[in-house]
């Protein structure tokens, strides 16, 4: 089976993921049906050995020496690494004691050198920081001079970009390290220890003679053949047997995409197969586009985005007034387990104080209940942030897909920081869930061909889109009693803008990403588009006009002019009303000619209706009893009926 994908003009290759549930297997050699349970088993067990090499290599090559190795792509000879992390281990001779009474493939040898390779050659752009960090550690950690900031990030490989909030947190790191031993740290690997290995097969590192994956015949279905052993000891080949596992296709697969093999994990008591697959998408540009969705972010409301077009003229105008993504209740959920998980850490903390050395502490059960509830209360809120998430980042795609916009352009907001605000308010900002978005947004316009880009962020909620003035902002003129300062009025009489300082922030951010298409940029480590730099020629365009320039009306005469009355019809009648509606509401300007009046008027409000028969009391309803110019009147019998005379010489016919 080809594992390439054929393409076409104008597209390109997606490798993607998908997670599937591994009910049960059949054991190839004895056709032995194996239920969920059994095939869970199984699979720890070859995880539990493949885990234990992955800790042994760690241990070994846990250090700078090894990782500049690795990550500098060339062997002792000078011969470039593979890009396979287990090749490249092969490479430059790291290799994994296997237990002399253990019998185990040589792929479950490369399963672990993958993992540990991988794990290295991410722990190397952390050692840059934190030795660019240490190097030029400042006088004062917590409040570094412009001189300090600019020597950190020239001692940083590609800091000139990086956000402060990272330098920061490393910055945080180390001043802990050093508050608690007195000095500063060699390296990353004296102040973070070798991570814990997770439980899982990289099926990827191996070939057909570990496991294989083909599509069934039913659509949706695939067949997983992978070697598992019989028991946690393997003392002979013949104790790995052939597993076929049948899997259900999730619907996010396409028929027609490449599958590569799996990842298998352990969660729960469950096997789930994290499936790879491969297929042919559209294209997406950084330039070129004319239509375009600017999304900005928000702390009560999250998302707000709105569609921009970009004039074969230059100018920019707005397509409709955008809308608002809210999750008022997900978000008060949110805030609520935020609290409850600060409530318990604090306790723990005291509880552990209480405890101190002693393992036979009274309070010790009560430490470990409150440790299970931690993890507990942490588990929701992170399926919380997922699911938000992905909600918002479909809600955002939906509008580019309804809009046609060919590019979605979003803040920049890796180096915010919640600084001044409070404490509440600073870790309600700390804890959003943008950059989630901003990820699973790029997952879901990859197979329609829409480009993600980012934009800087400054003065977007400041100025105003119609022409780049300084806002006022202040309540809204209809919340009164609300806190906060979300309404924004442009003190430029010549603009006069207002509104949601949300919706004109959508404004400038669509307009800055179309007006800087020729500044966009592909990052060479993530591959994802961004525009790094505001040039001032470029933003003085990046204004939204509203003046529509159309051409005058052709008065010019193309046939006879229509003939007027030179007697129009009277506005009133002018026959006085009959006696039996004296002192009622009379006929006005109702038409006698039509037969029912507009809007579904009551039955009982004719231009001749009289008061006695109306059984059930008064109760009006609006515009729908009237019509005409009374259509917010509703007329009731007057008091006095019973005692005034009807007045026959009246010839008013109106009210009006």
């Amino acid at each position: 089976m080809s594992r390439k994908v054929q393409l076409a003009d104008g597209e390109t290759s997606r490798t993607a993921c998908a997670k599937s549930l591994l009910r049960g297997g059949v054991n190839e050699a004895t056709g032995e049906l194996l239920t969920s349970r059994a095939l869970t088993e199984r699979i720890g067990w070859c995880s539990d050995l493949v885990g234990g090499m992955v800790a042994d290599l760690l241990a070994a090559h846990w250090n700078t020496k090894d990782v500049d190795a690795l990550a500098s792509g060339v062997d002792v000879g000078g011969n470039r690494l593979p890009s396979n992390a287990w090749m490249a281990c092969r490479r430059l001779g790291w290799s994994v004691e296997v237990p002399e009474s253990i019998q185990v493939h040589d792929r479950i040898v490369r399963m672990a050198q993958e993992q540990a390779g991988r794990t290295l050659r991410s722990v190397k752009w952390r050692a840059d920081v934190t030795a660019g960090v240490i190097a030029t550690w400042p006088e004062d950690p917590a409040r570094r001079t412009p001189d300090e900031w600019d020597q950190v990030r020239e001692s940083i490989p590609g800091g000139e970009y990086m956000p402060s909030s990272i330098i920061k947190g490393r910055t945080r790191q180390i001043a802990k390290f050093q508050r608690q031993y007195g000095r500063l740290p060699a390296d990353l690997f004296e102040v973070e220890s070798q991570p814990r290995t997770a439980r899982m097969l990289l099926l990827a590192a191996c070939d057909d003679r570990q496991g294989t994956i083909e599509r069934a015949d039913e659509p949706g279905r695939a067949l997983l053949r992978v070697k598992l052993p019989a028991r946690p000891d393997p003392r002979s080949y013949s104790d790995w047997t052939w597993v076929s596992c049948p899997i259900s296709l999730p619907s996010t697969v396409p028929a027609g995409a490449v599958l590569h093999l799996p990842t298998l994990r352990i969660n729960d008591s469950r096997v789930y197969a994290d499936i790879a697959f491969t297929h042919a998408v559209p294209k997406a540009k950084g330039s070129g586009h004319t239509v375009a969705l600017g999304v900005d972010w928000g702390l009560n409301t999250l998302l707000s985005a709105g569609a921009v077009r970009l004039n074969d003229d230059g100018r920019i105008t707005a397509l409709g007034a955008g809308g608002m993504f809210r999750a008022a209740g997900v978000l008060a959920k949110q805030h609520r387990l935020r609290r409850e998980s600060q409530h318990l850490h604090t306790k723990a903390v005291q509880y552990e104080r209480l405890i101190g050395d002693g393992q036979d502490h009274a309070l010790a059960v009560q430490l470990q209940v409150l440790r299970d509830e931690i993890r507990h209360v942490s588990a929701r809120r992170s399926h919380l942030n997922d699911s938000l998430a992905w909600a918002a980042a479909r809600w955002a795609v939906d509008q580019a897909v309804a809009a046609g916009a060919t590019a979605i352009y979003v803040e920049d907001l890796r180096s915010m920081e919640a600084l001044g605000m409070g404490r509440t308010h600073n870790t309600r900002m700390s804890q959003q869930v943008r950059g989630q978005i901003v990820d699973r947004m790029r997952h879901l316009v990859a197979e329609i061909g829409i480009a993600v880009v980012t934009v800087p962020a400054a003065n977007t909620s400041k100025h105003c889109p119609q022409c780049l003035v300084p806002l006022r902002h202040r309540k809204a003129p209809n919340r009164r009693t609300t806190p906060g300062w979300k309404w924004a009025i442009c003190p430029n009489p010549a603009c006069g803008w207002q509104g949601d300082r949300d919706q004109g922030a959508w404004r400038r951010i669509a307009a800055r990403g179309l007006a800087h298409q020729t500044k966009t940029i592909c990052d060479r480590d993530s591959g994802t588009l961004m525009v790094r730099k505001v040039v001032d020629k470029f933003e003085a365009k990046a204004v939204i006009s509203t003046a529509v320039e159309t051409s005058p009306a052709d008065r010019s005469k193309t046939g006879p002019t229509r003939p007027r009355s030179t007697r129009p019809a009277p506005r009133r009648r002018g026959a006085p009303s009959t006696s039996l509606t004296a002192g009622r509401r009379p006929e006005g300007h109702a038409n006698t000619a039509r037969r029912s009046l507009p809007r579904a008027a009551h039955r009982d409000q004719g231009v001749n209706t009289l008061a006695e028969h109306t059984t059930r009391p008064h109760r009006p309803r609006g515009a729908a009893l009237g019509a005409g110019f009374h259509l917010h009147a509703h007329a009731t019998p007057p008091r006095w009926e019973h005692i005034l005379e009807p007045d026959v010489t009246s010839g008013s016919g109106s009210l009006s």
